[in-house]
Formats: C-alpha cells, structure tokens, sequence
C-alpha cells in the first residue's frame, strides 16, 4: 500500500466547511456507483474519486471526492452545508442494499494542505497510519492534498490560511456546488469530466442519459472558466456580457476573496468568450478578466 509522510508537506488548514458521510457495508461501493457519476465499483484502496450526484434532470446536486477506508467503507467528503440533504437523498435509494450511510464529520477531519509527492497522480491515495492523503488537482503554488483524519488529531504542519487554500483551488480549476448552485449546472457545464468526475463507460446513474447526451451530441454550449476581478463575488451571481445585456451570460461557481482581489470560478456561455466583455451582477457592474485554466477545454468542445 502507498505511504506517506506528513513532514514532505510544507503547511495545511483545516476545513471547518466541509463534512464526511461515511457509506458503509458490504454493498456500499456498489450501491454509491449507482448513484455517482464515477465509477465507484472498481475502486481501489490507493485512489479516490471525483464524483456527481445528480438529480433525475442531469443537474448536480453536489460534488464530493469520495475513497474507500477500508474494503467495506467509503467516505465521501463535501460540503457541510450540502450534507443532510444529501445523506437524507442518497438514503431514499439505499433500499435492500447492504449500505448504511452515517454523518462522520465528528469523527473524520479534513484538512487542506501543500507540498508533499510530486509523483502521484492526481486523485492518488496515500496513507500514512490512519490518515488518508489525496492528490488533488494542482494550483500555481504547488502540489494540492485532501488529508482525512481523526477529527482529534492536528497535522504538525505551518498554518496556511483558509483564503489561499481557497485562491489555490480555483486556480487548480476544481468547481465545487454550494447550496447557492445546486441544481443550476450539468457536469460538462462545470468540466466535470476533464477532472476526471464523469465516467461515460459505467452504468445508469441519476440523470446518465442527460449527463451522456450532452457529452455525445453537441448541446453543450456553456463551460467553467476562470477570472480575476476587483471586490467581491457571491456564488450563484450572475454575470452579464456587455453585447448581450438583456439577459445572463452565466453563472459564478466559487469564489476565492483576497485582498481587494477575488478569484471567480463562473459557467458561462462558450460564445461570449470570443467578443465584448463580461461583467457582475449587472451589464455595467464589476470587469471579469478572463485567466487560464490549468486544463485545456477544447478537447471537449
């Protein structure tokens, strides 16, 4: 089994804002594959997964990074603000499965840090005694990981500020849906897929056949996209193309606050890229200054 240690990470902080369920039971992988927009049957003990859950329509209703514990339990981390709504859904379709899901967060901490391996892949798992170690996407800074453990325990590591943690992750280019945005985007909106978050080869799933006819049929004409911008933003805003004002443009995603300065992680219409400009919660409001994703989005396009 891969290993690691927590002295090759250089900081990390704690995220108050997120929670584990935890799915256990002999039938736990197999009942969330059903469910997940990835492939949780074939998973391994040294991956994670990036994952969907989407309602009957194809529109997500959150995304989590799940992996497994041990063979018979998955853990699912996501935000605490979206958790009892999802727990309470997900177990409307556990049935007769040998699955019970549990909210873990008081026992399951999760911390953000960096540094660490460069050499595993993203999504890897490594374990170091009862910790999980997951290679997220990386940012400009540097290596990104999921650190899971006893909610008790405290990673010996320097303290790094939750707004670079959160500056860090928009610039990996990885979405999450808030409360604000549940609902509002496929998963190609949010580029789910180019993250690894969709798996087109696996079986049904809630909402599969709007999720694959939007990857196969060419109706997909909105993607997420980063920018800068002065001031604030709110997940959920809408943003307005300065040639098209009657109407919105697309929606923000996440948003990364420092300084004067915030990060914006917004779907928006593909076409309003190649002309005018895009602005905040109004056609005159605050300029949306497009940077570059650390992943190419024509190869789904």
């Amino acid at each position: 089994m891969p290993t690691m240690t927590t002295a090759s990470l250089t900081g990390a902080v704690r995220l108050n804002d997120w929670g584990v369920i935890r799915a256990q039971g002999a039938e736990a992988a197999k009942f969330l594959h059903s469910q997940l927009t990835q492939d949780f049957a074939l998973l391994g003990l040294n991956e994670a997964r990036l994952a969907g859950f989407c309602s009957a329509k194809g529109r997500l209703l959150a995304t989590m990074i799940g992996w497994k514990a041990d063979e018979n339990t998955v853990l699912l981390a996501l935000p605490l603000e979206l958790l009892p709504a999802i727990q309470k859904r997900l177990s409307m379709f556990v049935l007769r499965a040998k699955c019970k899901l549990s909210d873990a967060s008081a026992e399951i901490g999760l911390w953000g840090a960096v540094g660490g391996a460069d050499s595993t892949p993203r999504w890897g798992l490594l374990r170091e005694g009862d910790s999980q170690h997951i290679r997220l996407p990386d940012a400009d800074a540097g290596s990104r990981w999921l650190v899971a453990q006893a909610a008790s325990a405290t990673p010996n590591l320097p303290v790094i500020s939750a707004e670079d943690w959160q500056w860090g992750t928009l610039e990996s280019g990885l979405p999450t849906v808030l409360a604000a945005t549940s609902e509002q985007f496929v998963p190609q909106m949010l580029n789910l897929e180019l993250l690894g978050g969709v798996n087109f080869q696996k079986g049904c799933y809630p909402g599969q056949e709007v999720v694959a006819r939007s990857q196969y049929r060419g109706t997909l004409k909105r993607r997420t996209y980063l920018y800068e911008m002065d001031g604030p933003a709110t997940p959920g805003q809408e943003i307005f193309h300065s040639e098209d004002p009657g109407q919105p443009a697309g929606l923000v995603a996440n948003v990364a606050p420092r300084g004067a300065q915030s990060l914006v992680l917004a779907e928006t219409k593909i076409a309003a890229l190649s002309s005018g400009s895009l602005h905040l919660g109004a056609p005159d409001g605050p300029l949306l200054r497009p940077r570059e994703l650390p992943y190419p989005l024509a190869q789904a396009e």
